[in-house]
C-alpha cells in the first residue's frame, strides 16, 4: 500500500499519511464510515467509499494527535 492515500469526499479531499499514523483510531471513532484500521494497524479508507458530511470529515481529520490526516477544500486550502 502507498505511504500516502487520497480520496475525494464530496467537495473535500482527504489525505492520509500512513508513515505518520500511529493507529490511535481517533478519526475512525468520529467517522467510522470513512476510516478503518487496516491489518497492519494503520488508518486506511473504508471500502466502499461513503458519503460523509463535511463537518464530520473536518472533525475526524482534526482529532489526529500526530497530524497524519489532512483535509482540503476545492480551492486547495484547509477548511476554516
Amino acid at each position: 500500500m502507498k505511504d500516502t492515500l487520497e480520496r475525494k469526499v464530496g467537495a473535500l479531499t482527504v489525505r492520509i499519511d500512513r508513515t505518520t499514523c500511529i493507529g490511535t483510531v481517533n478519526c475512525a471513532k468520529v467517522a467510522p464510515e470513512l476510516f478503518v484500521l487496516d491489518d497492519v494497524g494503520i488508518i486506511a479508507f473504508r471500502e466502499p467509499p461513503a458519503d460523509v458530511p463535511p463537518d464530520v470529515v473536518v472533525e475526524a481529520c482534526g482529532v489526529c494527535p500526530v497530524d497524519a490526516l489532512a483535509v482540503f477544500g476545492s480551492d486547495g486550502h484547509e477548511p476554516a
